[in-house]
């Protein structure tokens, strides 16, 4: 089987993944008990029953159970998430009112995570043994096991509380509201501020894992018969040890990044909530405290994609990154 046969049964395999995920995400919320109209009457205020069911027709939700199945395909499928119980705006306005806030948030911290967990742990790898490598796997360790929420309330009460050196919630200046700057680079800066005490949280908490399994990885690699010869060669340990190793034992990395990536619209609830991060995974706690269906489907089922498709990238490169992989 060449590569083309190869990533057409990925594709067909994803795309059947795809339906599966939508089928359960349909009946999870079809069998969760209580009503969500009595949210939605709630937070709107209906006061009598031909209102709540004027509601319940304008959401389709007097329906038999296979027609709202086959317009929640279509929806979902098309982009149409509909609208929030709670807020009773359009989901997808909601997406893109807090996805920037997330991709920054969690595109920054994995990326710093990854780069910062993976150059440790070669080094550790290199090190074995001594020092080094110690206070890194016992540094790591102690991280890794740390709850988030721990971890950001530590940095809240040293660093926004304590010293006053960043802010503890939001985005941007609340002053910003009124008078918002005009200078670009006033702008990123007041963005960054905002940003650094959920960023520094997260990579805490998540370049522990990254540090352990490429150290592990990089052990069993650097025993190999080639990576002695590389060095009997006379190259230069920082090529043997990147270049040579770390590219053959990047492959549980890739997927342990790859999932990680796939996350990303999940945005951290936990660090979110601590710092009242404007972002999708603050948001999806909300929704899920106002049981706010449309929003959780659209929501599980966008990060069920993601997922999805994380996956199908990361074994396409396995090829690439390792030539003695063979798509069969």
């Amino acid at each position: 089987m060449g590569f083309k046969a190869y990533l057409a049964k990925r594709v067909a395999f994803a795309i059947v993944t795809v339906f599966i995920v939508l089928t359960v995400n349909f009946v999870i919320f079809e069998l969760m008990p209580g009503d969500p109209m009595e949210v939605f009457a709630s937070s709107a205020r209906l006061q009598s029953l031909e209102q709540v069911e004027i509601v319940r027709e304008m959401f389709g939700l007097d329906q038999p159970m296979h027609v709202r199945y086959i317009r929640y395909i279509t929806n979902m499928l098309t982009g149409q998430f509909g609208f929030s119980y709670h807020s009773r705006t359009a989901v997808s306005e909601g997406i893109m009112a807090r996805l920037l806030n997330t991709l920054m948030l969690i595109g920054i911290s994995t990326v710093l995570a990854i780069a910062i967990g993976v150059v440790a742990g070669v080094i550790a790898a290199q090190k074995r043994g001594g020092i080094y490598d110690s206070t890194s796997v016992l540094a790591s360790l102690l991280t890794y096991s740390l709850p988030s929420f721990w971890i950001g309330m530590v940095l809240l009460l040293i660093f926004s509380h304590n010293l006053g050196w960043f802010p503890g919630s939001g985005v941007v200046p609340v002053e910003w509201a009124i008078t918002p700057p005009e200078n670009l680079f006033v702008v990123i800066a007041g963005r960054l501020r905002h940003l650094f005490l959920p960023v520094v949280t997260l990579v805490l908490f998540q370049y522990g894992g990254f540090l352990l399994l490429t150290r592990a990885t990089m052990l069993e690699t650097l025993t190999e018969d080639y990576i002695i010869t590389a060095r009997a060669k006379g190259l230069k340990e920082r090529t043997v040890l990147f270049k040579h190793a770390l590219k053959n034992a990047s492959l549980p990395l890739i997927t342990n990044a790859a999932i990680t990536f796939g996350f990303m619209f999940s945005g951290a609830i936990i660090t979110e909530q601590v710092f009242t991060y404007p972002g999708l995974g603050y948001w999806l706690w909300q929704a899920i405290n106002f049981n706010d269906y449309p929003v959780l489907q659209t929501m599980f089922f966008i990060i069920s994609l993601c997922v999805i498709a994380a996956n199908l990238i990361a074994d396409l490169l396995y090829g690439i990154i390792d030539p003695r992989i063979k798509y069969g």
